[in-house]
């Protein structure tokens, strides 16, 4: 069983984009919760993870952060880890 990946993001954001494409490269499910037109999703966002930009991931419980955190766990090797079930 694979951890549950969870990424709040807008359909056009450069950085939500390329986190998306990474993930589905990894070919990794996740819930991808859109905020360009839901406050309250946005609010909840920024409730969760103290940022205003997007994306925001979460793997299972753990906060990443946006695209370029998660690019630096691919490039260090510790993504699949992290992707892994614990």
């Amino acid at each position: 069983m694979s951890a549950a990946v969870k990424m709040y993001s807008t359909p056009f954001c450069p950085f939500c984009i390329r986190a998306r494409n990474l993930l589905d490269s990894k070919n990794v499910e996740y819930t991808d919760i859109c905020v360009d037109r839901a406050p309250d999703m946005r609010r909840r966002m920024v409730e969760l993870s103290g940022c205003y930009t997007v994306p925001q991931i979460w793997i299972d419980t753990q906060h990443i952060g946006g695209f370029d955190d998660l690019a630096h766990l691919e490039r260090q090797g510790r993504l699949n880890e992290l992707l892994k079930s614990a």
